[in-house]
């Protein structure tokens, strides 16, 4: 069923002994897409669908999910500069240094971002959905959940001995309709035990919220290279319905970002691929292929 749903080659990059899995489709111009936690490529199999007969389509999966490797933590430390320089590696591998279309989502924003604050001027188009790249807005509060996952034992029971992130996630993240049966499975599949939900509980973990914590500093100096990309091309689309990324998120990045372009689906949520797919995916595809945008930046 998942080869049917997710009909891509697997492509594999050897990071420290540990297997980095990447959809590589398609010849052209690169699009580059981050997907965040507790997703993995399957999220953006829509996108490459639809952009890779005009496009080289690559996503990978960050370690940990997915299909990656999924090592313990005296194997991999999953930590926010990791994940950068995971998907530098790859950029690096696969020769792609120019003319970036990079599409970011949940903690993808964060990752990919950090890649564009390294090499901004790689950066062509931005494509943002549900995601951050600066701290908790000071309007937005930390949301319990993530409070209990993060902070508690009773949240690292429930998350990496029920699943209960990625599974309420197939359930809460979208809004117009239930997941089908078979995408809510494929969502869930790679955490599929208490080993393999690691990556789900330290991307949680990882979030600092006050100085001192680790990744602090570096997520503010993300923030603080946004005005970089202020003449690059950039596409919004966002659920305001998700409960983490929601109104607060997106008004800061209409700050940010005040170029723009922002499509809000006031009924969907933080999945915004699943929710609005057609709209969504052809809105990504009108946006890359309008190259006046580019031209007149």
């Amino acid at each position: 069923m998942l080869d049917t749903l997710f009909p891509f080659k697997r492509n594999y990059l050897d990071r420290d002994g540990h297997k980095l899995q990447y959809v590589n489709e398609g010849e052209g111009e690169p699009v580059v897409m981050v997907h965040g936690n507790p997703s993995w490529s399957f999220y953006y199999r829509n996108v490459v669908t639809a952009l890779s007969g005009k496009h080289q389509c690559i996503v990978p999966d960050h370690i940990g999910c997915g299909l990656s490797d999924k090592p313990d933590d005296s194997g991999y430390d999953y930590t926010l500069k990791n994940r950068i320089d995971d998907l530098e590696a790859l950029l690096d591998h696969l020769n792609v240094k120019e003319n970036i279309t990079l599409v970011v989502h949940d903690w993808g924003g964060m990752i990919g971002m950090g890649y564009a604050a390294r090499y901004p001027e790689r950066i062509k188009r931005l494509v943002v959905l549900n995601t951050g790249a600066f701290h908790l807005p000071e309007s937005k509060p930390f949301p319990w959940p993530l409070w209990i996952c993060r902070n508690t034992l009773l949240g690292t029971a429930l998350v990496r001995g029920f699943n209960a992130f990625s599974s309420i996630a197939s359930y809460v993240g979208v809004k117009r309709k239930p997941m089908p049966a078979e995408i809510r499975k494929a969502y869930v599949a790679p955490f599929n035990s208490w080993a393999n939900r690691i990556s789900t509980l330290r991307f949680v973990q990882d979030i600092p919220l006050k100085p001192g914590d680790r990744n602090y500093e570096l997520v503010s100096e993300i923030a603080a290279s946004l005005p970089k990309f202020a003449n690059v091309p950039t596409l919004i689309c966002w659920g305001i319905k998700d409960f983490v990324f929601d109104k607060h998120f997106l008004a800061q990045w209409k700050v940010e970002m005040p170029h723009a372009t922002v499509h809000e689906f006031a009924d969907c949520g933080h999945y915004i691929l699943e929710d609005a797919s057609e709209e969504v995916v052809g809105y990504i595809s009108d946006f890359i292929s309008n190259d006046s945008l580019v031209a007149n930046s």
